[in-house]
C-alpha cells in the first residue's frame, strides 16, 4: 500500500509503477457470472469445450471490461488518497485489450 498526501501528488507519478495489489483468480465461474451481469454470453467467454475446439487460445478469455471492472478495487488494495472523502471513477481514456486473459 503506497499512500499520497494529496491528488497532485498522485498525478506526480502518472506512468509510474508505485504499487501492487494482491493477484486475482480469473476463473470460469467469474467469468460466467459476469456474462451474466452484462448479457455477454459470446462463446469465446463462456463455452469451454467450443473453445477448446475453434478458439486460437485453447480456452475461454476473460471479457476485456471485466478486467476493467476489476480496477477501482485493485487501486483501493494498493493506493490510499490520504484525507479524500470520496474517490469517484471519472472515466477512462484509449482503454484498449492488447492481450487475451485466459
Amino acid at each position: 500500500m503506497r499512500s499520497f498526501a494529496s491528488v497532485a501528488e498522485l498525478a506526480g507519478v502518472v506512468g509510474q509503477e508505485v504499487a501492487a495489489s494482491s493477484p486475482i483468480v480469473i476463473d470460469q465461474q467469474r467469468i460466467n457470472a459476469f456474462a451474466d451481469a452484462t448479457m455477454d454470453h459470446q462463446w469465446i467467454h463462456v463455452d469451454v469445450e467450443r473453445c477448446r475446439r475453434e478458439s486460437p487460445f485453447g480456452t475461454t478469455i476473460a471479457h476485456g471490461f471485466l478486467t476493467v471492472s476489476l480496477i477501482p478495487g485493485l487501486f483501493e488494495q494498493a493506493v490510499r488518497l490520504e484525507g479524500a472523502r470520496i474517490v469517484i471513477n471519472y472515466g477512462l481514456n484509449k482503454v484498449r485489450f492488447p492481450a487475451p486473459v485466459p
